[in-house]
């Protein structure tokens, strides 16, 4: 028997709470653990609503925060994949889109096919408010790295010319918050060789 509407969206509301059980490699600001995908999301989305205005275009809040809770989902099945694992990364995609019909699936069919085209449009990433999610993609662990006196980079011996390439399309959605975090998230940990600065 099919399920009703409302059945299929509490099946998704279960679901999506495993995203609590996958962790991050980004240490939390007392520098005690790591994070986990609910938290980083919780942490952007209250963080778009507070610095949207740096956002270089007008967005619509309501769908980047809704896209910034989408977008990691996947990775229920996917796993995290850590940004410097090169490895990793090779797989990343297909692992992704397969997790994203799976999951997405489990909805009604108009609020799927919602959900799915915002995450699409995240990971095209060619919208402002797609650009702007980005950018708060890369300066929420950045921050928090900063704040723990960079120990996921130096523990791992990240280079600086790799969290570059890591936010070279953080300024496309917002300039000043790309400044602002390189100044004071970034240049600091190398000036400290809590990253190496070989750029």
């Amino acid at each position: 028997m099919e399920k009703s509407r409302l059945e299929k969206q509490f099946d998704f509301c279960l679901e999506i709470d495993k995203e609590k059980f996958i962790g991050r490699q980004t240490y939390l600001s007392d520098g005690k653990r790591k994070e986990n995908d609910a938290e980083h999301a919780w942490h952007m989305a209250i963080m778009t609503v507070l610095l949207s205005e740096y956002a270089n275009e007008k967005i619509d809040v309501l769908k980047t925060v809704t896209m910034l809770l989408l977008h990691d989902i996947v990775e229920i099945d996917a796993g995290d994949t850590y940004t410097y694992d090169e490895e990793a990364k090779k797989t990343q995609r297909e692992r992704e889109l397969k997790a994203a019909d799976r999951i997405f699936d489990l909805l009604p069919e108009d609020q799927a096919a919602k959900f799915r085209g915002l995450w699409d449009e995240f990971e095209a990433g060619e919208t402002p408010e797609a650009r702007f999610a980005h950018t708060m993609d890369n300066i929420q662990p950045t921050m928090l790295n900063a704040a723990t006196n960079g120990i996921a980079w130096s523990s791992r011996g990240i280079r600086l010319s790799q969290v570059l390439e890591r936010n070279r399309h953080t300024a496309e959605g917002s300039k000043t918050l790309w400044d602002y975090s390189y100044g004071n998230f970034i240049r600091p940990n190398v000036e400290k060789g809590n990253l190496i600065g070989d750029v």
